[in-house]
């Protein structure tokens, strides 16, 4: 897999059929660069430095999650792994850990996972080669086009929502854009734009129209530098351009989770598989549909909690359905050998619960429950 070779071709004639101020590719990426020379950010946490690593770093938490959220994460993640061998080195329960609350886990899993090949097949330096960087876990096309124009300066056009939201108003491109002849269409655009000099800061510029003035609601068209060519703006369908995936019924889950703690106040907590909805992360221990609790804990541990409670029901979204979670307190008075600590069991007690990754409604239950003598720290998310 290599880049897209830039082309020049010329481009799609605007509907309104007049003569436009950025007609042509290079008019196009200078009125974006020059905006971007007066407007565009330049003091992102990850631009300085802009290692491939810390660059790498960013554009992983950037999926699908906003700036002003991904920096203090950033942050307390790059402080704690500075290097990709002090990523790959550590435990995936200390990388889920600092994760926990920026969601899409599969994320970090990933990361963790591409930093252990680079540091057994490129001797823990980034690659640089277009191929060996998009064949990496986690990392696509766009992503790999991000990494090395902004941290290399090489020359490979992006694709992320934000540009993709650009280039569809800009060229009037209404449809939605997850369907393959769309995103075809819009790779092609990507590539006949993107300047061969200057390409780390014309594809910052690009997210940053999106991200800045080309938002999803009430885009600001005045300060556009593209907007005076802007079909969907002489058109009128700013808020039409792009089309938003077509609407599905989000189906609704519901599970029982239980809060069971031992005689000095630890709580039972459970790895979830690697794989799925929160994959990889310690999370209460879920219970079937219609089961009752203490004839779970019976049958499970041989031994029925006491004080048992129902607590107010919760719900947590997710991109393709919705959760609902039922939430029971029990206790014992004495650990049961059977719930002994285990690879993916484990009692926990406030410093021990910080030094694991857990979905954010998870640690939002157990912080609801604190009490003052035996509080969990930790930011809710």
């Amino acid at each position: 897999m290599g880049s897209i070779p830039i082309t020049r071709s010329r481009f799609p004639a605007s509907p309104r059929d007049r003569p436009l101020t950025n007609s042509t590719p290079d008019a196009f990426a200078t009125a974006v660069l020059d905006w971007f020379d007066h407007h565009g950010r330049k003091d992102l946490p990850w631009q300085n430095p802009a290692t491939p690593y810390r660059v790498w770093v960013s554009e992983v938490m950037l999926q699908q999650t906003q700036v002003a959220v991904v920096i203090p994460y950033f942050e307390r993640f790059t402080s704690r792994f500075g290097s990709i061998p002090e990523l790959a080195d550590a435990p995936l329960d200390a990388v889920l850990a600092l994760w926990s609350g920026l969601g899409y886990y599969a994320r970090a899993r990933n990361l963790h996972r591409a930093a252990g090949l680079i540091r057994d097949q490129h001797d823990g330096d980034f690659p640089t080669r277009f191929d060996q960087v998009a064949s990496l876990p986690g990392i696509g096309r766009s992503t790999a086009g991000a990494i090395l124009s902004l941290a290399c300066g090489q020359c490979h056009p992006i694709l992320d929502g934000n540009v993709k939201r650009v280039l569809s108003r800009r060229f009037g491109v209404a449809d939605w854009p997850g369907r393959s002849d769309v995103l075809a269409r819009l790779w092609q655009l990507a590539a006949d734009c993107t300047p061969q000099a200057r390409t780390g800061a014309y594809n910052q510029a690009m997210m940053d129209l999106g991200a800045t003035l080309c938002t999803r609601r009430n885009p600001d068209c005045q300060r556009c530098p593209i907007g005076d060519d802007c079909i969907a703006r002489a058109e009128r369908r700013q808020h039409q351009i792009p089309a938003s995936r077509p609407r599905r019924d989000q189906p609704e889950r519901e599970t029982l989770m239980l809060v069971l703690r031992n005689a000095v106040g630890d709580i039972l907590l459970e790895r979830r598989p690697p794989v799925g909805i929160w994959g990889g992360l310690w999370s209460l221990p879920e219970l079937p549909t219609g089961e009752d609790p203490a004839d779970w804990c019976r049958r499970r541990f041989g031994i029925a909690p006491s004080g048992l409670e129902m607590l107010p029901t919760r719900r947590h979204a997710f991109s393709h359905f919705s959760l609902q979670i039922r939430v029971a307190s029990a206790r014992f008075g004495s650990t049961p050998a059977s719930i002994a600590d285990r690879d993916d069991q484990r009692w926990l007690g406030p410093e021990a619960i910080e030094a694991h990754g857990l979905p954010a409604p998870v640690r939002d239950i157990i912080l609801s429950l604190a009490t003052d003598a035996h509080q969990i720290g930790g930011e809710s998310t």
